[in-house]
């Protein structure tokens, strides 16, 4: 298909297919990506006349964008579905709370962050991150103490 016969199709149907694809979702912005992407694919496409016209081509075309929608829509819901803590608690209602504590995380060195991140995000104890460094036990424990009272005035 040329230049010219995309510009044809684009003005026949850009109308009418929207009107589907609004009708279809219920949401005229949504529509509007949905449009776009099926011309951008029908661009990047072939056209077979002997397979049919152009205009049920193109909605094919659609049909597959809506449908490819609709399975990135419901997997992304069952992803946020399972993204919660072992407290049952959804991850994202912290999202504040994590942006201060990561600003608060610059302040310290590399070492302290490490120590920080594999005493609370990896939930080792400080015996457990000395073995895991082959370092001192009073070593962790004197990084992790400083690691937290830097946080904590980080954060005050």
């Amino acid at each position: 298909m040329d230049d010219d016969q995309f510009e044809r199709l684009y003005a026949e149907e850009a109308a009418g297919l929207f009107s589907f694809l609004a009708y279809r979702t219920g949401d005229r912005g949504l529509a509007e990506d949905l449009l776009a992407d099926a011309f951008e694919r029908a661009l990047r496409g072939r056209f077979n006349p002997r397979k049919g016209s152009a205009k049920t081509w193109l909605y094919a075309i659609a049909l597959n964008v809506l449908r490819d929608h609709v399975r990135r829509a419901a997997a992304e819901s069952r992803a946020y579905e399972r993204v919660e803590d072992d407290r049952g608690r959804d991850v994202f209602a912290d999202v504040e709370v994590r942006d201060e504590l990561m600003r608060g995380m610059a302040v310290l060195s590399a070492e302290e962050r490490e120590a920080i991140a594999l005493r609370f995000g990896a939930a080792l104890t400080v015996p457990e991150m000395a073995a895991l460094l082959d370092e001192p036990l009073t070593k962790i424990e004197g990084r992790v103490y400083r690691a937290l009272r830097k946080l904590r005035e980080a954060l005050a």
